[in-house]
């Protein structure tokens, strides 16, 4: 078929209205109403724009090849999923985990239980850099600690996420940071600077809420407390040693190495503890830890339940998951229904303020139409960045747009990569989290405010300065 044709073929601006709203209110029917797994809903919403397509004109080779577009960019958060199945199950065996949990029941306060997670997950996003490491590995953690503290599951993963986010949104090793200002072509550390004017506001308003949150929810036991940290002291090797995987991990992400050897590396050295301890030492027994997960058994019912799990299977619901909303994806975008979107609005971008909420709100409405964050960078930071040049408006605020509205909006969309990977790895349903996850909320939130503040009031005065100068 020849370009123009296909061209021809594309879907029009109603019909791509249309299309979303059909597709949404499917999901939210069968997602929310239903309660049924993400899979199905995404599964025959996607059959059913395949074969409208189809109708439509598009050939089942085009069709294919948006499928396989649409699942490309997620290729390597699959790996990445795989690879912390394998970090869990290492580090909840080698003790990893249960030395965390020992020296936290020691050292935290109940009423700032909640803002001390947000912050520790904060600066350890910023250390390693990516969110699925931190949520992976202190996320873990202060999950089974909250726990027993008596802390709803719900709102421990929403202060996880919070400082998860937070950290990746100002680490220069972040692979969202560096892709959204390839993108927009602007200094990373600039990026980051500029970046601080809305985290800061964000991070401080997310504080007081659990601050405020964590004194009205603590329901803690003590007596039930010392007991578990008793159980994990004797059940697991409690050591020094055992933070060795960490730091193996925080050396590795210093050194900017990817994430992939990243992990691995992590979870080898957990391997490598538990062969010189003698424990779980066979080949079938670490074979089958990778695969099936690790599951405690100390005789105490909560404690086996806190320090089970990861291994790949458990991460094959959300791989699936994954690849069938980036089929959906696929299918929106090679039917043309993200770019007529976005075409049908940049026109009409002619103040700072107007094009920064576009661009927002583009890379909102892509996260939750394709369910992947790389894309929501991309498409809308290559649609308006010549429309940043026109107004003579700096890409450092393109940029942090594009990080705000595309990765961490993503954490709040349940069919999103963030939101399938977070459910799957805190074992909490992402309707019930993503409430509590104030931090994601507030920063796009503060990025629009500033846009019609701050950011408009500079561009005024540096208009003003050319024209006075000419």
């Amino acid at each position: 078929m020849k370009n123009d044709d296909k061209e021809h073929q594309k879907f029009g601006l109603a019909e791509s209205i249309v299309t979303l709203l059909i597709m949404f209110s499917i999901l939210g029917t069968l997602i929310i109403k239903y309660q049924l797994a993400p899979q199905i809903p995404i599964l025959l919403v996607f059959t059913l724009l395949m074969f409208y397509g189809h109708l439509r004109g598009f050939s089942w080779d085009e069709i294919f090849d948006g499928i396989t577009k649409g699942i490309t960019p997620g290729l390597i958060p699959i790996i990445i999923f795989l690879m912390i199945g394998l970090l869990v199950s290492t580090w909840l065996s080698s003790g990893t985990i249960a030395t965390i949990m020992v020296v936290g029941f020691k050292i935290l306060s109940v009423r700032l239980f909640l803002p001390t997670v947000f912050l520790i997950c904060g600066l350890i996003g910023i250390t390693v850099g990516s969110a699925f490491t931190t949520i992976s590995t202190m996320g873990i953690a202060f999950m089974g600690i909250g726990h027993v503290l008596g802390f709803p599951s719900a709102l421990i993963a929403g202060a996880i996420v919070s400082g998860a986010f937070l950290g990746n949104n100002m680490s220069p090793l972040s692979d969202t940071s560096n892709l959204t200002t390839g993108i927009a072509k602007v200094d990373l550390y600039e990026h980051l600077k500029t970046m601080a004017q809305t985290v800061l506001p964000s991070a401080l308003i997310a504080l007081v809420i659990y601050v405020f949150m964590g004194n009205t929810t603590h329901t803690a036991n003590l007596q039930s407390v010392r007991h578990i940290s008793l159980v994990l002291t004797k059940a697991f090797p409690v050591s020094v040693w055992s933070l060795l995987p960490i730091l193996v991990l925080l050396i590795l992400a210093w050194r900017k190495v990817p994430a992939v050897p990243t992990l691995l590396s992590g979870a080898i050295t957990a391997i490598i503890l538990n062969v010189v301890r003698g424990s779980n030492a066979s080949v079938q027994k670490i074979g089958t830890m990778l695969m099936n997960g690790f599951h405690a058994s100390t005789g105490s019912k909560v404690v086996d339940k806190l320090m089970s799990g990861g291994g790949i299977t458990n991460m094959l619901g959300s791989i699936s998951l994954i690849i069938c909303a980036l089929s959906l994806g696929g299918l929106l975008i090679e039917f043309g229904v993200v770019h007529v979107l976005i075409d049908s609005v940049k026109n009409f971008v002619n103040t700072p303020g107007k094009l920064i909420l576009i661009t927002a709100l583009s890379g909102i409405g892509i996260n939750f139409a394709v369910g992947e964050q790389y894309l929501s960078i991309i498409l809308p930071g290559t649609t308006f960045e010549g429309a940043f040049d026109r107004l003579h408006l700096e890409r450092k605020y393109l940029s942090r747009t594009l990080a705000t509205a595309g990765a961490d909006i993503n954490a709040l969309v349940p069919w999103g990569v963030s939101g399938i990977f977070i459910s799957g790895t805190l074992n909490v349903d992402s309707l019930r989290y993503i409430p509590f996850a104030f931090y994601p909320y507030l920063n796009p939130l503060m990025t629009i405010i500033l846009g019609f503040t701050f950011v408009t009031w500079k561009y005024h005065a540096a208009q003003a300065k050319r024209a006075g100068g000419q």
